[in-house]
């Protein structure tokens, strides 16, 4: 078996990607915490998630995080897949997360994407069928909705 587990994440400040990831999945909770040395640096790291997978976030960051429009090699995005995408729209926009990007809805899915404070993008879909053979097909270009 192959699952994932985590992502690494490494921000300027922890509480505020931390409040993001908490306003978009209220279930999820601080697993553990501590300190460290990275590299020399004293750094704070944090894991956020379930008993089954989580993010960790590190504080310290030299730099602001890659330019999400650019072409600049590194992470693009986080995805996750939510049962009820409305709803978690309406958690992070009533706490003045902009959406970032909506792609146009297609018959068994809505995608939409947020960034977070420290400027990582975070893809959140709804898929409205059970069947891979459905839920896995694919345009040969998007419609996409940039909403800056």
């Amino acid at each position: 078996m192959v699952r994932f587990e985590h992502a690494n994440l490494v921000v300027k400040e922890i509480e505020k990607t931390l409040q993001f990831i908490q306003t978009a999945f209220p279930s999820w909770k601080v697993r553990g915490q501590g300190e460290m040395q990275w590299q020399g640096r004293a750094r704070r790291w944090l894991h956020v998630g379930s008993d089954d997978y989580y993010i960790t976030l590190n504080d310290g960051a030299d730099e602001e995080n890659r330019f999400l429009k650019g072409h600049s090699a590194g992470l693009a995005h986080l995805g996750f897949v939510v049962d009820d995408l409305e709803q978690l729209i309406q958690r992070l926009q009533n706490k003045d997360y902009k959406i970032d990007v909506s792609l146009a809805e297609h018959n068994v899915r809505k995608n939409i994407y947020f960034v977070d404070p420290e400027g990582f993008q975070f893809e959140f879909v709804q898929y409205f069928s059970e069947f891979a053979h459905e839920k896995n097909v694919y345009e040969s270009s998007q419609n996409v909705q940039v909403s800056r």
